[in-house]
C-alpha cells in the first residue's frame, strides 16, 4: 500500500510517500480500501511537531477516510465486505488501505461520493459538538464563526442554517460571496475590519449567543467580549501558534502571552454571565458510543439534503505537500482531500 509519512517535523516538503505491506484487520476491525482521505489543520500542526498526543515520528497521520471494505477481522460480520463506507481513524488515514474498529465505520448513504464521505467526519462532528452538544445554539440565536470558509466553518454554517440561527462569518473578502451563498447573514473581513466592533454594530450592542474560535491569542479575548449575556465561547484550536510553515518558538511564546488567561478565571466567568468551553474530537476516543450517535444524526441530515460537504480541492498522494500549503495559504473554501 501507499502511505504518506511525516519523518520529522518541518515544512510541507518533509512529507514522504512510501510503500508498505497491506495491514490485516484485527479483532473487531474492518479494512478499507481508501478512495479519499481528509486533510485537517491538526495534521499540519502534527507535521510541525506541535500536536499533543502525536505518536513518535516517523508517523502516518489522518483522522478520516472513505472507501470500500474488502476484509474484516474476527468478530465482525462478513456483510461489511463490499460496503461503501466512511470512517474515523486514530491516525493512519494518509494511506490507500487502513483498518479501523467497526464502531468507527459507517455505511455511506446512497448518493454520497467517497469525496463527500471523507469530507464529513471530522469537520461536521466538530461543528455538531460546538453548536448542538455544548454550544446550545437555538433558533433565533446569533452565531459568530471564525475561519468561516474552512472545513469546520462551512459545516457550522450549514448546521446553523438548519437550526435557524443568524450567522456572522469572519473571512477574507474574497470568500464573502461564497459564504453568502451558503446562507451567512453578515460577513466580516478580518484583514480590514475589527470584528469585535462589527459584531456589536451588527447586533446593536448586544453581542452573540455563541462564538466559535480556532484562532487563539487576542482573538479569544475579542470573541469573549463579543458575547451577549449568557453567551458561550467555544474554542477548538489555536492557529495563531502556526506563524509559518515550520515550528517557531517565538510564535509559540507570542500565542501564550496573548492568551487572555485572567479573563477566563471562574470569578471572571461568573461575574460576566458568560461561558467558555473547548472541543477536540481527537480526545474523544473513549466516548465513541456518543460520537456514533452524533454521526448518525449527521447522516440523517445528509439523507434529507440539509447538509452537503463542500470539497475545496483534491490532491493525489504524490502532491500531499501541496495540500498542506493550500490550507496554510488560506486558499480553501471547504475541505481539502488526498486521493490515493
Amino acid at each position: 500500500m501507499k502511505q504518506i509519512w511525516i519523518p520529522r517535523a518541518g515544512e510541507p516538503e518533509v512529507l514522504e510517500l512510501r510503500e508498505a505491506a497491506d495491514p490485516l484487520p484485527g479483532p473487531g476491525e474492518v479494512r478499507i480500501r481508501v478512495a479519499a482521505a481528509g486533510v485537517n489543520f491538526a495534521d499540519i500542526v502534527a507535521r510541525m511537531g506541535l500536536y499533543p498526543g502525536l505518536p513518535p515520528m516517523p508517523v502516518v497521520v489522518g483522522y478520516e477516510a472513505a472507501g470500500s471494505v474488502d476484509a474484516v477481522g474476527d468478530g465482525v460480520e462478513s456483510d461489511w465486505i463490499g460496503r461503501e463506507v466512511l470512517a474515523l481513524t486514530r491516525f493512519g488515514s494518509y494511506s490507500d488501505t487502513v483498518c479501523a474498529p467497526e464502531l468507527q465505520v459507517f455505511t455511506r448513504p446512497a448518493g454520497m461520493s467517497a469525496e463527500e464521505g471523507a469530507a464529513l467526519p471530522v469537520n461536521y462532528l466538530t461543528a455538531y459538538q460546538l453548536l448542538e452538544v455544548m454550544g446550545g445554539l437555538r433558533a433565533g440565536d446569533t452565531l459568530l464563526v471564525h475561519s468561516a470558509g474552512g472545513g469546520v466553518g462551512v459545516a457550522a454554517i450549514q448546521l446553523a442554517r438548519l437550526i435557524g440561527a443568524t450567522i456572522i462569518g469572519i473571512a477574507s473578502s474574497g470568500k464573502h460571496e461564497f459564504l453568502e451563498s451558503l446562507g451567512v447573514d453578515h460577513c466580516i473581513d478580518y484583514r480590514s475590519e475589527d470584528f469585535e466592533s462589527r459584531v456589536h454594530q451588527i447586533t446593536r450592542g448586544r453581542g452573540v449567543e455563541l462564538a466559535i474560535d480556532a484562532v487563539g491569542g487576542r482573538s479569544f479575548k475579542k470573541s469573549f467580549r463579543s458575547l451577549a449575556p449568557t453567551g458561550r465561547l467555544g474554542i477548538f484550536g489555536r492557529s495563531v501558534v502556526v506563524t509559518g510553515k515550520k515550528r517557531s518558538i517565538p510564535g509559540l511564546l507570542k500565542a501564550m502571552l496573548t492568551t487572555p488567561w485572567l479573563r477566563f478565571t471562574p470569578s471572571a466567568l461568573m461575574g460576566s454571565n458568560k461561558g467558555l468551553f473547548g472541543v477536540n474530537l481527537g480526545q474523544l476516543w473513549e466516548e465513541l458510543d456518543r460520537v456514533k450517535v452524533w454521526m448518525e444524526a449527521l447522516l440523517v441530515d445528509y439523507r434529507q439534503g440539509a447538509i452537503r460537504p463542500v470539497v475545496a480541492a483534491s490532491f493525489p498522494f504524490e502532491r500531499a505537500a501541496e495540500a498542506h500549503h493550500y490550507i496554510q495559504d488560506r486558499k480553501n473554501l471547504g475541505k481539502v482531500l488526498l486521493i490515493p
